[in-house]
């Protein structure tokens, strides 16, 4: 086990960059930015021991002050989508960025993957982590609260990426926290995801409108493209005539996972991709998943030259439900002044 560091660049505010390279006794590596916490390279072995980065992004930071479509991104205050671009906390209605329509997603036009870290590294026998913090203050994007927040990155011997959040808030608030790494098990800029097959654990998605913002309702995956109880490959009915795929052009959805126990650490959804044996499984304690298909990838270039393409990669941004902040009934979302915050999602890696 070991980090590495590397220099990444100087921002257009003129702020050093470094990325943090962190390897394991597999050879699998994890490269972490204090540029927005953002993971950079995710390479992993393949059934023959070939090594390849199979996570979308760049290879400046010049690219991740743009960064459009959020690869390997650690999106907050508020991820995904809030209704209105407004909510209420404790009768006070807050509006934020509209930058989705009428809508906010993901907390407007700066989200947490635009802000520089402060950083730690912590090294054990059989793991390694990168530990970015920063302080939120008091009404940045227009959310309440001066809010301490951790995100960390552990790689351990087991090929697992290990992501730990962290926050507390000074008043009462709010909170979505996610990552929202693009997958493509044959590799970063290797072609189509539809041929990876997938398996999620939920019987329901949450119900939406045609902007994709959620009624409060749900909706059974029984008999419907869906259903991915039973691992299928995401093309086999990514172009069915459903509404709710209509209105993603795509996956774009939140699945409510199913847990044994309510707040535990548990499996929730995995990818294989045959060619290369390559198989990523899904941990989490948060009661929602955003399953996207990276449907608004448009011809643009990536880590080594490479050009991306609508739905050459795949999301799992575990969370708490999309507008969950106006919807009562959804679980999760609020913080309490000096109540911490702490959630863990893993990506586990291995060779079938």
């Amino acid at each position: 086990m070991g980090v590495t560091t590397k220099i990444f660049g100087t921002t257009q505010a003129g702020e050093k960059t470094t990325l943090y390279v962190m390897t394991n006794k597999n050879g699998m590596q994890v490269s972490v930015l204090d540029y927005g916490a953002n993971i950079v390279d995710i390479i992993v072995p393949d059934k023959n021991g070939k090594l390849e980065d199979i996570n979308l992004g760049y290879d400046t930071v010049a690219g991740y002050e743009k960064n459009g479509p959020g690869y390997g991104s650690f999106l907050g205050r508020v991820a995904n989508r809030i209704a209105g671009a407004k909510f209420v906390v404790n009768g006070k209605t807050y509006e934020v960025t509209k930058n989705d329509g009428p809508n906010c997603l993901h907390s407007g036009l700066k989200s947490y993957n635009k802000y520089m870290y402060e950083t730690e590294i912590f090294e054990e026998n059989d793991s390694v982590t990168v530990e970015f913090s920063r302080l939120s203050p008091d009404m940045e994007q227009g959310f309440p609260g001066n809010m301490d927040l951790t995100i960390s990155y552990t790689l351990t011997d087991a090929n697992e990426l290990v992501i730990e959040y962290f926050a507390v808030s000074d008043q009462d608030t709010v909170l979505n926290l996610t990552n929202h790494s693009y997958f493509n098990l044959k590799g970063q800029g290797n072609g189509t995801v539809l041929d990876h097959k997938a398996w999620i654990n939920s019987d329901m998605i949450t119900t939406t409108d045609e902007n994709l913002i959620p009624t409060g309702e749900y909706t059974s995956v029984d008999g419907t493209p869906m259903d991915f109880r039973t691992m299928k490959t995401i093309g086999q009915d990514i172009e069915a005539d459903y509404a709710p795929l209509k209105q993603g052009f795509g996956y774009d959805h939140n699945y409510v996972l199913k847990h044994e126990e309510e707040g535990a650490v548990e499996k929730v959804a995995e990818l294989y991709e045959e060619t290369t044996g390559r198989c990523m499984e899904v941990f989490t304690d948060l009661p929602g998943m955003q399953f996207y298909s990276a449907n608004h990838i448009g011809e643009e270039k990536g880590k080594g030259g490479k050009i991306y393409h609508s739905r050459d990669a795949i999301c799992f941004e575990t969370q708490f439900y999309p507008n969950t902040l106006n919807i009562p009934t959804f679980p999760g979302g609020r913080l309490k002044a000096g109540e911490e915050f702490e959630s863990v999602t893993v990506y586990k890696f291995s060779v079938k």
